[in-house]
This record gives structure tokens, C-alpha cells and sequence, in this order.
């Protein structure tokens, strides 16, 4: 340790020892006011706990989606100027998942969960099942250093493409998805205009108003069991073709039996690997009129829209 030491000089001379004796007198003769007990900390109330940083709902974003989402990318703005993201619920892991050193993989139990919280919400948030429109939904984490400082939620995410069938863009857009599934919405999925390339693969997919001609129309989705696995060759993808056919028929008002292929070709569009691990099980199904030249809906049109057509 540095030792101070006095020194005098022009104008500074003292008695250190003398100057020592009068400080300790004088804090001898020091006592406590009135209703003062020395203790300086013991009636001050207890500090509350630090708390991180946490999403909120109802809220649009400027960011692009992301799997994690920490603290220096969040960019929260009015759902009135163009933004990227939204919101739709924020939710909190419990059980195990909170005891683990990072956030849960997209495969394991705990983030199928929040998917499945998240289709949930956000079907309720937009006003419909989300598949039926033009929306694609993603679950974002706090980052490893956020949760490893006690961070433990999750945030569900919505956002708008230009198209679902094409590989479609994220579309910067104004205004609330809230509520943007109710009856009129453009976002809703209905008619196409379906083109094949090179041997008998769709090409595009690109949308048709139902009253121009087209050859393709959206039905609804079909829930794939929960085991199922993501689709990969002919056998496997006429599993979730059969399941469509269900969907088909119900749309439009057709037997469900043997005779239904015969009667119209089907479109299955699941979601991509990505969300099938974290237990996306939704795919959308669509009616397809190779050749056709439709000019309405077949919804609910029955058997003389459909007739058999065999081969």
C-alpha cells in the first residue's frame, strides 16, 4: 500500500499529531440526532429483482423475422407505416424447457408447444384459420445470452406474402393484420391459374380472380396426423393427396369415394421442412382442372360442376 506522509513548506506547516488529536475529539463528541438509529439502510424497502428485457403484443416491427430475437434488433413501430413483422401474442416456457441452458430446439417438445400456441393465437388474432390467407407465422427466442440471463418467452410473429403457392415474398405493408381474415379480405386464398413445366410439374401458381378463368381453387386445409412425416416420394405424397381429397369434397359438395379422383386432380402444399419439425401439421389443399377454363367458384356446386370423368 502507498504510505502518505506530511510535509510542510512555505505556508503549509502543520502539527499532524496535534491536528489527529482534535479530529478523534471532535468524532467523540459526535452523537446521533433525534430518532436516528446509525443504521443507514435497515428501513429502506427492498429492491425488486432485475428483470429483462420482454416483447410485447399487438405490436409491429421493421426487423425481418428471426428464430431468436435479442434485445438490439428490436424495432418496434406504428402498424400504420410500413413494417415487416407483427406480433400477435407473446408467451412464456414452463416445465423443463425452463431448466435447460438455452432455448429449446425447434424439435423438441417445448418449441412444438409454442407453435402450436402461436397457430393457435394467431389464427384468433387475424380473425380465421391464418392457412387461408396469404399470412406465414414464425416463433422467435430470446437469444442464448438472454436466456441465459432468465429470459424465458416466446413471441409469436405473423407476417403478409405476396403469394403462398410461389415461393412468396414478405410484403412490407400498412396497417394491422388484426382481424384482416374476415370476409372480403384480399389476403383470402381463393382462384388460380395453374401452369406446368417440364414433365407435368407445376411451373406457377399464380393467383385468378374466381370470375376470370382459371383452373385451380383453394378448398382448405387438411390436418395431417401428428407422425405423420414431411413428404418425399410418390407413395408419401399420395398419403396427403388422399387428404385433400377429403377437404375437396367437402368444399364442394361431392362424394367422398373412390370415384373423386376421377372427378377432379388435388394440390397439397404443406409447409416447408423447417415448420414440419416444429409440428406444422397444416396443408393447404386445392381442386385442379388440368385444361380447364372455369369462370366461378365450385363451391358447393355438387356433382354437375364435377361430373366423372373417365379414362
Amino acid at each position: 500500500m502507498r504510505r502518505w506522509r506530511a510535509r510542510s513548506g512555505p505556508g503549509l506547516g502543520f502539527d499532524l499529531a496535534a491536528t489527529l488529536g482534535v479530529l478523534l475529539l471532535v468524532a467523540a463528541g459526535c452523537g446521533n440526532p433525534g430518532n436516528v438509529d446509525g443504521d443507514l439502510t435497515n428501513d429502506w424497502g427492498a429492491m425488486a429483482p432485475a428483470t429483462g428485457f420482454e416483447p410485447m403484443a399487438d405490436t409491429c416491427h421493421l426487423a425481418n423475422f428471426a428464430a431468436t430475437g435479442p434485445r438490439a434488433t428490436y424495432e418496434e413501430v406504428d402498424c400504420s407505416v410500413r413494417h415487416r413483422t407483427e406480433t400477435t401474442f407473446v408467451g412464456t416456457y414452463t416445465g423443463e424447457a425452463t431448466d435447460a441452458d438455452q432455448p429449446p430446439p425447434e424439435s423438441s417438445a417445448a418449441a412444438r408447444a409454442a407453435y402450436r400456441t402461436c397457430d393457435q393465437k394467431t389464427s384468433t388474432y387475424v380473425g380465421a384459420p391464418w392457412r387461408t390467407g396469404r399470412l406465414w407465422i414464425g416463433v422467435t427466442h430470446p437469444s442464448p445470452a438472454a436466456w441465459s440471463g432468465g429470459a424465458r418467452w416466446f413471441r409469436c410473429d405473423v407476417v403478409e406474402l405476396d403469394s403462398i403457392e410461389d415461393d412468396g415474398a414478405l410484403v412490407e405493408r400498412q396497417g394491422s393484420l388484426r382481424g384482416a381474415l374476415d370476409d372480403g379480405s384480399g389476403l383470402k386464398l381463393g382462384c388460380y391459374a395453374v401452369k406446368l413445366g417440364s414433365g407435368g410439374a407445376i411451373d406457377s401458381m399464380p393467383a385468378a380472380p374466381c370470375t376470370a378463368r382459371h383452373n385451380a381453387e383453394f378448398t382448405g386445409v387438411w390436418d395431417a396426423p401428428a407422425d405423420a412425416a414431411y413428404p418425399k416420394g410418390k407413395a408419401a405424397w399420395e398419403k396427403f393427396h388422399d387428404g385433400c381429397r377429403t377437404v375437396v369434397a367437402a368444399y364442394t359438395g361431392v362424394p367422398d369415394d373412390k370415384d373423386l379422383e376421377f372427378r377432379t386432380g388435388v394440390i397439397s402444399l404443406p409447409g416447408n421442412a423447417d415448420v414440419w419439425i416444429q409440428g406444422d401439421r397444416g396443408v393447404r389443399c386445392y381442386l385442379w382442372l388440368d385444361g380447364a377454363q372455369l369462370t366461378t367458384s365450385l363451391r358447393g356446386k355438387g356433382t354437375k360442376a364435377l361430373p366423372v370423368q373417365y379414362k
